[in-house]
């Protein structure tokens, strides 16, 4: 007698799993979008995706500095290895009609017909396909600052996965994923995250963090802005809405990590070959997150913080000379004023030049991410000279 296994449709395949991997090391704090890109990836790898129609139709709602750019970003990356392989349609370039001719090039007979490089035709959109992977990535970022005729192009994108150019020539986007960003509804999430009347607001002055309650009425109120400002049949041909949430704390702290080590990258790659490696202490790492700290803005506050507090005067010492190729550079706040203290530690050999990427060394928190090509460097240059230098630089 045979007896009925039971089965787990919730297990993804092992292509499935790696993305979901990667994508969760690139992007912190957003992971119901993240799984909704996996579930969508994992039907085009056993070819159960809808025929005649694009791999996948995203849209992604969420306040400014929340990810959304970034997540297609690194879906590109993950799947061919170039996080500019996204072909980005800036949709506050399309608030009139007559402009959708830049996607589709003008028809014969008018002015400019064969000038007109279109930027949906079949071979910008498969440029980046790769041996491995046969998918096009196209962003339509804040799809709702365009005009209703580029809506009206996107529904037999979204539908059929066909467009006409303005030459009669026909794309096909049968191996697109599709995506749609847009800032709707973040004035209602602003309000909910930072209420001006009622008991709440005082609680809620400066917010760090985001309890699930919260988010079911942010996500809700996403979704209703949406429903006022699109039509139903363009909100038909959707396959998956994501509302991104603002980001707290502990997903700043994360991304603190991840943008130190990309600092470090553009240090390793600097052209004019002066390659040396930093290490953050706690102390600083809490004063860059205070100063980058804002829900208003997200994660580009905290950018714009590593820029003005670190990169620039990284930028003053390099130029200076007060760092040399192969040197060990200690980054420290000793809580007098708003200024980071620049130490060198280690005296790396002269000209000797490093490779490969790194990361913040030192705390717990998000070491997948952030540490994972450190170890690197460390072996190259080592930990050289015991007695260093203090570099203390005036406010940027």
């Amino acid at each position: 007698m045979l007896y009925p296994t039971l089965l787990n449709p919730n297990r993804a395949g092992k292509q499935a799993e790696e993305l979901r991997n990667q994508l969760r090391h690139l992007i912190i704090g957003q992971n119901e979008a993240l799984d909704q890109i996996i579930d969508i990836y994992q039907m085009y790898l056993v070819g159960l995706t809808t025929p005649g129609r694009p791999i996948g139709n995203f849209l992604f709602l969420g306040p400014t500095g929340s990810g959304k750019t970034r997540t297609v970003e690194a879906t590109a990356e993950a799947l061919v290895g170039n996080p500019r392989a996204v072909i980005k349609i800036d949709c506050a370039e399309f608030q009139h009609s007559h402009e959708i001719a830049k996607l589709i090039g003008s028809p014969p007979g008018y002015l400019g017909h064969r000038e007109t490089h279109p930027l949906l035709s079949q071979e910008v959109i498969n440029r980046h396909h790769t041996d491995t992977v046969k998918i096009s990535f196209i962003l339509f970022d804040e799809i709702e600052k365009a005009s209703d005729a580029l809506w009206n192009l996107l529904l037999g994108i979204l539908d059929k996965a066909t467009l006409t150019l303005g030459d009669n020539r026909h794309v096909d986007f049968s191996q697109s994923m599709i995506f749609m960003t847009s800032n709707l509804g973040a004035g209602e999430m602003s309000a909910l995250m930072r209420p001006k009347l009622g008991f709440q607001a005082a609680k809620r002055e400066c917010p760090t963090e985001v309890n699930e309650k919260l988010n079911a009425k942010m996500s809700k109120s996403g979704v209703e802005a949406a429903r006022r400002k699109f039509t139903p049949e363009f909100l038909n041909r959707i396959d998956k809405t994501a509302v991104f949430q603002p980001l707290g704390s502990p997903e700043l702290r994360c991304i603190l990590d991840l943008e130190l080590g990309q600092v470090q990258q553009r240090i390793l790659q600097m052209p004019i070959g002066q390659p040396f490696v930093f290490r953050t202490t706690e102390a600083a790492k809490a004063f860059l997150l205070s100063e980058g700290t804002d829900l208003r803005y997200g994660a580009r506050h905290l950018k714009r913080a590593l820029e003005r507090f670190l990169v620039h005067p990284l930028s003053n010492l390099v130029a200076t000379e007060q760092i040399r190729a192969g040197d060990w550079i200690e980054l420290d706040y000793d809580g007098g004023g708003r200024n980071l203290r620049f130490s060198k530690i280690g005296n790396g050999p002269a000209g000797q030049s490093t490779t490969g990427p790194t990361a913040d060394q030192e705390g717990p928190t998000c070491a997948n991410s952030a540490k994972a090509a450190f170890h690197g460097i460390l072996k190259t240059i080592g930990q050289s000279g015991q007695g260093g230098s203090t570099l203390l630089l005036p406010k940027a």
